[in-house]
């Protein structure tokens, strides 16, 4: 059974998102992969939290957009992913893109990742943006809420 949880850390909002169009894009982009989704978390953060998180758990002392925790058993994807919406948008500002499209390609890099496309080694980093860009093609109108 498929559960998306989302919340926040930090000094930060929600973002607006129709959370049933969302679902139902991460749903059909792992099964692309041919996985099954089961329970998902999205921790919104901000810098300092992920920068927390980033030393306490991984041994890293940099900021970054997203930190993937994979508890995928071999029926369904699972993991928390903890997302910087502060590096969200200065990385989107950086890139010369929409800060809501480079939030929906992070929030989609996370579960690639827990479907097994890793970015590290040789020639993976081009492979995950590959998924990427495939992803984000069928991404639904209306994912963002308006007011």
């Amino acid at each position: 059974m498929t559960e998306i949880n989302y919340m926040t850390q930090g000094n930060v909002s929600l973002p607006r998102l129709n959370v049933a169009a969302v679902e139902k894009w991460i749903v059909a982009v792992a099964a692309t992969l041919n996985q099954k989704v089961g329970c998902l978390t999205y921790v919104f953060c901000d810098d300092e939290y992920i920068l927390e998180t980033n030393r306490q758990f991984l041994g890293h002392d940099y900021y970054t957009d997203i930190i993937t925790f994979d508890y995928t058993n071999s029926r369904h994807i699972a993991g928390d992913m903890v997302i910087s919406l502060d590096t969200v948008r200065s990385n989107a500002q950086g890139l010369g893109v929409p800060y809501e499209s480079e939030l929906m390609r992070v929030i989609i890099h996370g579960v690639l990742h827990l479907c097994g496309i890793n970015d590290k080694g040789p020639g993976e980093r081009e492979i995950m943006e590959q998924h990427e860009n495939a992803a984000l093609a069928i991404l639904p109108e209306g994912v963002f809420l308006t007011d």
